[in-house]
């Protein structure tokens, strides 16, 4: 039995209950980075094994993205929302409840989680946004993930120091509990699955695209390669920055809060980037994305004296960047099938890359001792995003004929 839906250009309640769930799809994993000390000397653990509990997330995003697929498919958007805010508020419970391998148990359900939910949200925004309004829910969407990692990042050492890391990690829990509560009342649990037709509102002039597995897409590949570029250049310098400004820069001990305005300019890119897509053709957006992100390696290796500047723009790129591909991901598709089918391909390969980045920039620190050939690789991966994102972004409004079947 097909559940009925209604689609407007703004549906509020919708937009409600995807603003608390994307308040948990970065928060929780983030707040590690914030006890870190704590954390270490609690579970009498090294850097190595703290760095695990960082990177493991983004390991899941990219290997259980088929898994979370699956759920999708089997029990369709609604319900797969539910299962993402319960393994979530689950591994956070788990994750601070006793030692260091209940620590890494958590840490991987929670991953699962929020894997099903990155899967998930651009087959519901497809499905219940007017067209014109998919690129602003998107960015809402975006911002709102950042806006949660801030507060995480901002609340979690007073909360340490009022009453220990392990609340300070659960504390997410809390906000999980409520998102699962409100989705429940305001959307429900599905009664489709996801399947080859749409329940959503279509373009009216959508392109078309060849037919069998979404690998078989140009664009499709155009996109993957993007959010590879997006996602290595964003991990890599969440991962570095700090450690940048302070050795190249400057900023001594103010490297830390210096670089969290690189994630707090991302809701200005989140939220900026479709409203400049409704005033200018979409590649030209895309393409201004492309070059804010290009500015900030540029800048570093140029005028490291700049930071400021650079991380700003580099915030805004990212945000934009992030918000971008999924936009055109969510148009591209021409069914919750399809939109579910390609936003697994493009996240599982894009966070693979993701995962080594960082390895990738520190292990050719050491090797060279400076920073100016890591700054060189995050070059390259922001040229890549650059002319891949452009690139999809044209192809996907050119009509196309037919393709062949699988």
């Amino acid at each position: 039995m097909s559940s009925e839906r209604t689609v407007g250009r703004w549906p509020w309640a919708f937009l409600v209950a995807l603003v608390l769930l994307a308040l948990n799809l970065r928060a929780p994993f983030v707040g590690v980075s914030a006890v870190t000390d704590d954390l270490r000397s609690g579970l009498d653990i090294g850097n190595g094994a703290v760095g695990l509990l960082t990177s493991l997330p983004v390991l899941c995003f990219a290997l259980a993205a088929p898994v979370a697929l699956a759920v999708v498919r089997r029990y369709g958007a609604e319900t797969a929302v539910l299962a993402c805010l319960g393994l979530v508020l689950a591994g956070c419970v788990v994750r601070s409840s006793g030692s260091f391998a209940l620590a890494v148990l958590g840490t991987v359900v929670i991953g699962l989680g929020i894997t099903i939910g990155n899967v998930v949200v651009p087959v519901l925004i497809r499905s219940r946004v007017a067209p014109e309004r998919v690129g602003t829910v998107t960015g809402v969407y975006t911002a709102v993930m950042n806006v949660g990692a801030m507060l995480v990042l901002v609340g979690s050492g007073p909360l340490t120091s009022a009453a220990g890391w392990r609340t300070a990690l659960v504390a997410p829990a809390a906000l999980c509990a409520v998102a699962a509560v409100v989705w429940w009342r305001v959307i429900g649990p599905s009664r489709r699955v996801v399947g080859s037709t749409s329940t959503g509102p279509e373009p009216a002039a959508a392109p078309a695209v060849p037919a069998g597995p979404v690998w078989r897409d140009p664009v499709a590949v155009l996109l993957v390669m993007a959010f590879a570029g997006q996602a290595t250049s964003y991990y890599s310098m969440t991962a570095w920055l700090p450690s940048i400004l302070a050795d190249d820069a400057g900023a001594g001990s103010a490297a830390g809060g210096l670089a969290a305005v690189f994630q707090i300019a991302a809701v200005v890119g989140a939220l900026g980037t479709p409203l400049l897509a409704l005033r200018v053709p979409e590649p030209v957006a895309v393409g201004i994305v492309g070059l804010l992100w290009i500015a900030m390696p540029v800048q570093l290796l140029v005028e490291p004296s700049a930071y400021l500047l650079g991380s700003v723009l580099g915030g805004i790129a990212q945000g934009g960047g992030f918000a971008t591909i999924f936009t055109i991901v969510a148009r591209r598709a021409r069914s919750d099938r399809e939109s579910a089918g390609m936003s697994t391909l493009v996240q599982s390969v894009g966070y693979a890359f993701a995962a080594v980045g960082p390895t990738l920039l520190g292990a050719v620190h050491d090797a060279t001792g400076s920073w100016t050939a890591p700054l060189l690789v995050v070059l390259g991966t922001t040229v890549t995003f650059l002319v891949t994102a452009v690139t999809a972004s044209i192809s996907a409004r050119r009509p196309r004929g037919r393709g062949r079947a699988a």
